[in-house]
């Protein structure tokens, strides 16, 4: 199917890693996206055996499941007639800011999760710069984190400018939070992985900060 727009493909790449272009008749394509999508699963889980469920579901969100939701679009944009197919896929994301969208999509799930944790969770007293707040005081804090990731997973998936220094608020505040606390209660492994996110993706989002300022939508597709 050489169509551009190939719905049923994005549907079966979805299903099974590659399985789309399969069907497309991009069998080398098809074999590249499985054992690249699979392997990246194997090394999550693999990663996570050896050190910490929290670092499993790290290497599966930042590196498993984008590349999953890759080869699923790419096999929705169908056969590229001018340019290697991977090359086209890419620079569409790029320039139509699909990557920050992306970046949304996992903050505004991780809103779902973040309010489960809470909700199940009532008495559990979350570190804040060297103290544990109770009561009123306490689910405030808590409340912070499913707030501001909602904010900015809504202005990423719409590439809106306030997106980005809203962004930078939650992660001054994450960082700092953390390291304050690491002085405090010492290094976990939860505490490590959070700060080390928070970089990464700070870095990210800086380097990518032009497509945030520059519309505040480009469009879809």
């Amino acid at each position: 199917m050489n169509s551009p727009f190939d719905l049923r493909a994005a549907l079966l790449s979805i299903l099974l890693p590659g399985l789309g272009q399969l069907s497309q008749g991009r069998r080398f394509h098809a074999l590249a996206a499985c054992l690249a999508t699979l392997l990246l699963v194997a090394l999550s889980v693999w990663l996570g055996r050896i050190t910490d469920r929290a670092v499993e579901v790290l290497v599966f969100m930042v590196l498993a499941l984008p590349c999953w939701v890759l080869q699923s679009y790419d096999a929705y944009l169908g056969m590229s007639p001018n340019t290697p197919d991977w090359l086209r896929t890419w620079r569409i994301i790029w320039q139509r800011g699909h990557d920050i969208r992306f970046l949304g999509m996992l903050l505004l799930i991780s809103v779902l999760n973040d309010t489960w944790i809470i909700l199940t969770n009532l008495d559990y007293l979350l570190p804040f710069y060297c103290t544990k707040p109770d009561g009123i005081p306490g689910f405030a804090i808590k409340a912070i984190s499913p707030a501001l990731h909602l904010a900015v997973g809504y202005g990423f998936v719409r590439l809106r400018r306030w997106a980005l220094f809203i962004y930078l608020v939650y992660a001054t505040y994450g960082f700092t939070n953390g390291v304050v606390n690491l002085t405090c209660f010492g290094p976990g492994r939860i505490r490590n992985t959070l700060l080390g996110t928070i970089v990464l993706s700070t870095a990210y989002i800086l380097w990518r900060r032009g497509t945030l300022l520059k519309n505040d939508s480009l469009g879809s597709g």
